[in-house]
């Protein structure tokens, strides 16, 4: 009678020690999942950061806030995993003369000949040049109300834009002949395309994509690095696949995602101009890439040089 008295109390020991032992893993197992960040196919928890405005604070960058229309409640999820962009310096691979003169705001390699766009009231120009020799070869000179910007070639045309007049022009390629001009509601600071979208900067942290054909905008993508948007955008260039942007006032150019608009890389070109040539020049400006021969060049506003520049990785942001 005792030992049956005793298998019993046994048994029901083991019993609510089992039970117990279910119920922990329910609740651990519950806990994990009310844990874990949205995955595929899930709905990721909204961020109040896209509901209103966004402050501007680059690496070396003054403060600017910039309005963003919200498209949704919820943050997308590219927007979650911010890349650790990689820093690249340079190696000097070729020195070309450049005009001392020309306050370089578009730069484009096509055909064997750089064409460039410069600025400043009463001196803006579109110009092809030779690179060996950095002579003016073609110039179309700018009316004196105008401020001449950035330029990208599409197809048989060159577009370019102007600072604040909110004035664009599309030139024939060859004869530099105005065909028409188009209206656009910002400044207008950097133009390039990927082949099928233009590509478009107004010195805020935002990239506008415009139809080629209709020159309206399309989609826009706010381009940002660990710290947050990167504004002052300027100078751009396609390459590879990617937007090399010049950020106004420093030496650097930022390496852009156009499909999340993550910075992925920054070029550090602190240097690359001698003191003896740093003498009354202004900002770095200006990238131009040579498609067929893999060759990218960089100049800036008044340098009397331009470098074809090999890129170099160092290390990673941090």
């Amino acid at each position: 009678m005792k030992n049956h008295l005793r298998d019993l109390i046994l048994n029901r020991r083991c019993y609510i020690l089992l039970l117990c032992i279910v119920v922990a893993l329910t609740l651990g197992l519950t806990f994990y999942l009310q844990m874990t960040p949205a995955g595929p196919g899930q709905k990721p928890q909204p961020n109040s950061e896209l509901n209103g405005t966004l402050t501007n604070h680059p690496t070396g960058i003054s403060s600017q806030t910039v309005s963003t229309p919200v498209t949704s409640t919820y943050l997308p999820l590219v927007q979650n995993h911010q890349v650790t962009p990689t820093v690249y310096t340079y190696r000097i691979v070729n020195t070309y003369p450049h005009d001392p003169e020309a306050f370089t705001q578009g730069l484009v390699f096509e055909d064997g000949f750089l064409y460039e766009s410069t600025g400043l009231w009463g001196r803006s120009s579109l110009r092809r040049v030779d690179l060996e020799s950095g002579e003016v070869l073609q110039v179309h000179h700018l009316s004196d109300t105008f401020f001449g910007e950035g330029i990208t070639i599409f197809g048989d045309e060159i577009i370019q834009l102007t600072w604040r007049s909110q004035t664009g022009f599309v030139y024939d390629k060859l004869t530099f002949a105005t065909l028409r001009t188009f209206s656009y509601p910002s400044e207008g600071w950097g133009i390039t395309h990927d082949g099928q979208r233009l590509i478009m900067s107004d010195g805020t942290s935002t990239l506008y994509f415009w139809d080629p054909e209709t020159l309206e905008e399309i989609d826009r993508v706010q381009v940002r690095d660990p710290d947050g948007p990167v504004t002052r955008l300027n100078e751009l260039a396609y390459v590879k696949g990617e937007i090399y942007a010049n950020v106004w006032q420093t030496d650097r150019i930022a390496r852009i995602d156009p499909q999340t608009g993550n910075v992925i890389g920054w070029i550090d070109l602190a240097g690359l101009l001698s003191p003896d040539s740093a003498q009354h020049v202004d900002v770095l400006n200006g990238i131009a890439y040579d498609v067929e021969g893999g060759r990218l060049f960089v100049t800036g506003k008044l340098w009397p040089q331009l470098f074809e520049i090999k890129l170099i990785p160092t290390y990673s942001f941090r």
